[in-house]
């Protein structure tokens, strides 16, 4: 019979522990007086802690589990090795937190704040899918412990998969203090992929009314009170943010990126004297410089505008490594397999809703006034740029990036079922009724041979703007994540040529399947290309969609505040005055840029 064994029967501690583990498939409750025997003359033993809660948590006893499982992470941080883990990862010492993390999970793999810290460490070098498993192991050892259901959810909402990381969300029992109002900002950060700004914007505002001192959350409301259309309201806090750190350049961009907040002299003497600081982190660096470049540009201050675009987009393009043969030879593998013949043998393929309309083509290119006119038709909902086309192509890929390859042994039932996949993860974005809604994430240019495969009636609307603008609208932009190529004027002019010759193929393999809007025919003939528009959709006029900046609806991309003004021409022929610097943009553009708005006619002999 099984039976416990006292500690001072055991040759040390740790056979101690072995027993108890032994002990714990037949006999948790004898396993747990093993552990309490251990800690009654060890009582700071994080493994005896490990083994009571387990223990506990066979016997049914999830409130004295729970107990276990935070004492054992609450003695494990005492340990001095993963203290020397977590002082590497904060230095972002990543190769030494690695040296010494693997070996501790060796020994001990049911640490959970070892198993915690190298999740934090996977998911910082890109490896997202050993992070959640890391993560989904520590919460499965520790459910109590809310630390790591939150980073879970942190990581999930940065993977797009953001109605799973409320789910997580929603099982963390809300604790006291600091911890309740960090969960409240991660939510807050969650429900804003969501759509839930009104909940998001009252939750920044119980934190902010405790702890008013913290500059990154007084500039995170003021995003989402920029997104929802409270311009003021968002200026002031992000001027709230900067006068608790007037070196956040993450706020100074904000402002900038508001297109209609006009610099003091006061403000760029405030910018160029954060920039003299040498303790300036890099992040803040850059943008300040975007930041200070605007500023300049509004006062025609040309060459000093331009060099601190230049210098921001150097910076941030050493943070980036775009190599942009990968899209090159994207658009090669996408032009050899969508061929006419493909396509008329797919025909019966994919799954046959007409919900989507799709708004791509490059960024800064009019997409979002598209999209704030389409949403102020009765027939069609306005959601935002979605990430779900992008998810389920990096699903399909085997190495990250020939996703493509998978698509051709791929059935009609399994290309129907991501087409309703795709409808069913975009449901969550959905607020209305209307039979139609807007993906308006320009990138899916890239996907829309797989977007014909899987979504066959979807609508397909190609926003289109002269490359030079286009291009330069581009290079003074900061984006807050991904866009690697507009970070130099050659990778632009590349990326837009490739985006033209994928777009020009698909006009001949299939005609009239996709619809182009020039934006400055958009401007010069605004009732026009608007009714030329919802003909495509097969949608009847309606005189809202002439007054879409009359429309309330939150917009977060940069061009928030400018479609909420009438249609105007400012700002087409702005880059003008840069053209003495955009050399490099028009070399890279080579033949697009002659042919504009037309694709070189090369592009379509295939």
């Amino acid at each position: 019979m099984a039976h416990a064994l006292n500690p001072e029967m055991a040759p040390n501690v740790a056979s101690a522990i072995a027993h108890g583990r032994r002990l714990l498939s037949d006999a948790p409750a004898l396993a747990a007086q093993q552990a309490r025997e251990i800690l009654s003359s060890s009582p700071r033993n994080a493994e005896a802690y490990r083994l009571l809660g387990a223990a506990l948590r066979l016997t049914g006893d999830e409130e004295g589990a729970n107990e276990a499982e935070l004492a054992a992470v609450a003695e494990a941080k005492r340990d001095p090795e993963l203290m020397r883990a977590g002082a590497a990862l904060a230095e972002n010492d990543l190769p030494t937190a690695e040296l010494i993390l693997r070996p501790i999970l060796k020994r001990r793999p049911t640490d959970v704040a070892a198993i915690r810290m190298m999740a934090e460490l996977a998911a910082r070098v890109g490896r997202r899918a050993d992070s959640e498993n890391l993560l989904r192991r520590a919460i499965e050892l520790a459910p109590g412990w809310a630390a790591p259901r939150a980073n879970l959810a942190n990581l999930l909402n940065r993977m797009h998969r953001s109605a799973e990381a409320l789910a997580e969300l929603d099982k963390i029992s809300a604790p006291e203090g600091m911890d309740a109002d960090g969960q409240r900002s991660l939510r807050a950060a969650v429900l804003i992929e969501l759509g839930g700004y009104e909940e998001a914007i009252s939750l920044y505002r119980q934190v902010l009314g405790r702890h008013p001192h913290q500059p990154r959350i007084w500039m995170s409301l003021g995003h989402i009170l920029k997104t929802v259309g409270e311009l003021q309201e968002g200026i002031a806090a992000y001027r709230r943010a900067l006068s608790i750190a007037p070196g956040l350049g993450e706020a100074w961009w904000s402002l900038a990126n508001l297109k209609t907040v006009r610099f003091t002299n006061e403000d760029i003497a405030a910018m160029r004297s954060a920039l003299e600081s040498d303790d300036l982190a890099e992040e803040d660096r850059l943008q300040l410089h975007f930041a200070l470049g605007k500023a300049l540009e509004e006062r025609r201050d040309d060459s000093d505008a331009f060099a601190n675009y230049e210098e921001g987009n150097r910076i941030r393009a050493t943070q980036m490594l775009y190599d942009p043969k990968l899209i090159t030879e994207h658009v090669d593998q996408s032009i050899s397999l969508f061929t006419r013949d493909f396509m008329d043998s797919h025909r019966q393929a994919g799954f046959d809703a007409p919900d989507p309309i799709f708004v791509i083509g490059m960024p800064r290119a009019g997409s979002t006034l598209i999209e704030q006119i389409l949403a102020s038709h009765s027939a069609v909902e306005g959601t935002s740029e979605l990430h779900d086309i992008i998810v389920l192509s990096h699903r399909l890929a085997k190495d990250g990036r020939r996703y493509l390859k998978s698509l051709v042994g791929l059935s009609n039932a399994e290309l129907r079922a991501l087409g309703r996949e795709y409808l069913d993860r975009t449901r969550v974005m959905r607020r209305t009724d209307r039979p139609l809604f807007i993906d308006k994430m320009p990138a899916n240019w890239s996907h829309l041979g797989f977007i014909r495969l899987i979504l066959p009636r979807a609508r397909i609307i190609d926003a289109r703007r002269h490359p030079l603008a286009c291009g330069f609208s581009n290079f003074k932009q900061h984006y807050a994540r991904g866009q690697g190529f507009s970070y130099s004027l050659e990778t632009i002019g590349h990326h837009y040529s490739e985006y033209v010759r994928l777009m020009a193929h698909f006009d001949s393999v299939s005609p009239g399947a996709v619809h182009r809007v020039i934006h400055e025919d958009l401007v010069a003939n605004s009732e026009a290309e608007i009714r030329r528009l919802l003909d495509y959709l097969e949608l009847p006029f309606e005189e809202a969609c002439l007054r879409a900046h009359e429309t309330k609806r939150a917009v977060r991309t940069p061009s928030s505040e400018q479609v909420r003004r009438p249609i105007t021409s400012e700002g087409l022929d702005q880059w003008r005055r840069f053209e003495a610097w955009l050399g490099p943009l028009k070399e890279a553009l080579g033949a697009v840029l002659d042919a504009y708005p037309e694709a070189p006619a090369s592009f379509s002999q295939r």
